[in-house]
């Protein structure tokens, strides 16, 4: 359990900007190890994401509210999966042969392809966050409990950002690391697979969400999967297997599924 604890904490400062305890000493191991959770860590990014949400909605509007969440949750994580959405278009929008692409990938400045990829995925979540439910009731009032209030749109940002990390720690699973030559921040994780226990705990964590919203939203797994993996063969196709932007780009398209499957769950089936 104290391995565990030590993986969990390695995700934690993997993927957002969280001061872990300084008795947490860092092992590779523990990175290596560390995707189990990382599921998690997405819960508590969607969590203190949505602090500012209900403050801003309750005070403000709902359009400064859903910018004040995805902000959030931008910082929270150091733009971790935006920059590696934004270099994954540049990398493969400009670049038509293996060496090209994974050359842009690592250049630190932002082209064409990567602006107006991010400007594109941002402005899609904007539009349909804002379409999802937000309230329950007809109007808010100072006594309104939070959570009966919002307890549909704070679990579908849960779900979303839980559900997405999964993805990338499947295509982790099947397919390889590109850059075995070079130092990479990504680079432990491919180092060793998940063991089936590990990845059943992942996916638990994962669902977790889940299980407190309409069953009919866990269809929503399916598009994302198969949009991961088809991702994973594509950059397999090009560059033979994924890069650390390869992973944060299916987060982000992942998440920007999520949210467009649940809109239409909600809309047309529940």
């Amino acid at each position: 359990m104290r391995k565990q604890y030590f993986y969990f904490l390695a995700a934690v400062q993997f993927l957002t900007r969280i001061k872990v305890p300084l008795t947490a000493h860092y092992k590779p191991e523990y990175l290596e190890r560390s995707s189990t959770y990382f599921p998690l860590v997405g819960v508590m990014v969607a969590a203190i994401g949505l602090l500012p949400y209900l403050l801003l909605s309750k005070y403000l509007s709902v359009d400064i509210a859903i910018l004040g969440y995805m902000l959030t949750t931008i910082w929270i994580t150091g733009a971790f999966h935006e920059d590696g959405w934004a270099d994954t278009c540049d990398a493969f929008g400009g670049g038509w042969t293996k060496e090209k692409i994974l050359s842009i990938m690592k250049d630190s400045r932002l082209g064409t392809y990567g602006t107006i990829g991010l400007i594109g995925i941002l402005a899609a979540k904007f539009l349909l966050l804002k379409e999802l439910p937000g309230f329950n009731p007809p109007e808010i009032t100072s006594g309104m409990n939070p959570w009966l209030n919002y307890s549909g749109f704070l679990l579908l940002m849960l779900a979303a950002h839980s559900s997405s990390r999964l993805m990338a720690v499947l295509v982790i699973q099947q397919f390889s690391y590109v850059r075995e030559e070079e130092p990479g921040k990504s680079k432990p994780l491919s180092k060793s697979k998940l063991v089936p226990y590990e990845l059943l705990l992942c996916g638990a964590l994962a669902i977790l969400p889940y299980l407190l919203l309409s069953p009919w939203y866990l269809l929503s797994l399916l598009p994302m999967f198969v949009a991961a993996r088809e991702m994973g063969r594509y950059f397999k196709k090009w560059i033979g297997g994924y890069t650390g932007d390869c992973l944060g780009a299916v987060q982000q398209v992942t998440e920007l599924i999520f949210y467009l499957t649940a809109l239409i769950i909600w809309r047309y089936i529940i």
